[in-house]
């Protein structure tokens, strides 16, 4: 259905890509996984024609593919599902589906005709929609359902899904692993790039890894063990995190009927957080927590209730959250954690120059790079230029990698002795490969057996099993009682995220 032959890009010094020939038969799921900065994406970029390759052919069905021509691949049948959904939510389901699909010129749209073809399409495949319904009412599943009628819609014949299951409910996902065995039934491809690797034994037929731009391994998935697929990724053995003994101590941050105006917000939020413990909360993306973590760094004002930390109310002013020890790690590394424009080391002291790195309004270069410096080596952050380099040149589990530093190590002068109040850790390995994600996970539960009290805001069931000790779940801006992680279930979970009671 689909060979690439060696596919080489190269981005000045950066060879993304180094001579890589895969191929996909008809009726396979093909797994492509790699760390971050593997080449996966380039990969990907150039099979869609948004990037033209330095050398190396493609071919889909037998006939070449004209390079960096998105419209000769979307023609040729090759589809594709982003993690992050391309739907206009005040449109219908058809709408969504039809658009770019007819000529400007035409004076009347097909609808009747185009509404046909659609039941016929998700009858044919098993993907139950309406037409009619406004996408902005359809849950996560139901979207990424449409997102895929849409590929198909447009006789796809090679479906690329790229973390499909990251804001999908346990329930959900498993509906679209059925979905996916019935559209492999019927003869269509997928390439299946996640890095969830148990997800990708249960699914895939065979596995591409790629490392350092390099296809080093192609191997049959009932082959293959997470632990196998994991060293081929990072080139090592990945040491699962472990969890210190520690003691639980005295509540940290404690939320009253905190409600947050918005949409989505909060509505009478309450949660205690205590030194030396883990609370995870659960949730489909946009039900609310990123204005709960907004509010526990100082950055939005609360409607109603009250925060308290270390015992004062605390409001939105980012400096006071600050200075009352209380570290973040954003959910958008890119946007809100780095200045991508800035040195590395910059951004290493960006949330405290005013105090330790700066005199008479001028910052104490030295001593910011001696900080930078020591960051860089104890999170192992990988910068081409060191210090030096432009935040926005790291990959994203070396940025994220800094983030975690300058939150885990503050304005300390002895930096190794510093242990935060409270972390807020919002999806904080969102993307990340499986040795970057360890790595996150072991500073965390390090910084937890040390005193500190962590907020963990994830969609990723997996790490909330991992790492929490209680877990509460946030729907539509509710958030649950914080039970101990072993009163759930990944049922009840996946229930309380769906909005339904789980017990």
């Amino acid at each position: 259905m689909l060979r690439l032959s060696g596919i080489t890009k190269r981005f000045g010094a950066l060879v993304a890509n180094d001579d890589i020939s895969i191929d996909v038969a008809r009726g396979e799921v093909l797994a492509l996984l790699g760390e971050n900065g593997a080449g996966k994406s380039t990969l990907v970029s150039i099979l869609f024609g948004h990037y033209v390759p330095d050398a190396g052919t493609i071919e889909a069905f037998g006939a070449p593919l004209p390079p960096g021509d998105p419209a000769a691949a979307l023609a040729a049948g090759i589809g594709m599902v982003h993690q992050h959904f391309t739907l206009a939510d005040n449109m219908s389901v058809l709408d969504n589906v039809m658009l770019g699909t007819e000529p400007m010129w035409r004076l009347r749209s097909r609808r009747k005709a185009a509404r046909r073809r659609l039941l016929d399409t998700a009858r044919r495949f098993g993907l139950a929609v309406d037409p009619a319904a406004r996408v902005s009412r359809l849950s996560v599943g139901e979207r990424q359902r449409v997102e895929i009628l849409k590929a198909l819609y447009r006789d796809a014949r090679v479906l690329i899904l790229d973390e499909p299951t990251a804001v999908l409910t346990p329930q959900e996902a498993d509906a679209l692993f059925s979905s996916l065995q019935g559209l492999v039934a019927q003869g269509l491809s997928i390439i299946f790039i996640s890095h969830k690797l148990p997800e990708v034994l249960r699914v895939c037929d065979r596995i591409a890894v790629l490392r350092g731009g390099r296809l080093v391994a192609t191997i049959a998935a009932r082959d293959a063990d997470a632990a196998a697929l994991a060293t081929l990724m990072v080139g090592r053995a990945v040491d699962a995190p472990v969890a210190r003994p520690h003691a639980v101590g005295e509540v940290v941050c404690a939320l009253d009927g905190v409600t947050i105006e918005g949409a989505p917000g909060v509505a009478g939020a309450s949660l205690a957080l205590r030194a030396g413990e883990i609370t995870a909360i659960a949730g489909v993306s946009g039900n609310g927590q990123q204005a709960l973590a907004e509010a526990l760094c100082g950055l939005v004002a609360l409607q109603a209730g009250t925060i308290l930390v270390g015992g004062r109310t605390l409001g939105a002013d980012p400096r006071a959250w600050i200075g009352a020890n209380v570290a973040r790690i954003p959910e958008d590394r890119h946007a809100v954690g780095a200045i991508g424009d800035l040195p590395v080391w910059e951004n290493a002291i960006a949330e405290h120059y005013r105090g330790a790195f700066a005199h008479a309004g001028f910052v104490r270069r030295r001593a910011a790079r001696a900080q930078a410096a020591h960051i860089v080596r104890r999170f192992d952050v990988r910068a081409g230029r060191g210090v030096d380099a432009p935040a926005r040149t790291l990959s994203g589990g070396n940025l994220q990698k800094l983030i975690l530093g300058r939150a885990l190590t503050g304005a300390s002068a002895s930096p190794d002795a510093h242990v935060p109040a409270l972390i807020v850790a919002a999806q904080p390995t969102w993307g990340l490969d499986v040795g970057a994600v360890a790595f996150v996970h072991q500073r965390l539960l390090d910084a937890c057996a040390r005193g500190a009290a962590v907020l963990l805001i994830s969609e990723d069931l997996d790490e909330i099993d991992a790492l929490a000790d209680r877990i509460a779940v946030m729907h539509a801006g509710r958030l649950t009682e914080a039970k101990p992680a072993s009163a759930w279930t990944r049922e009840s979970i996946g229930l309380a995220m769906a909005g339904h009671d789980a017990h």
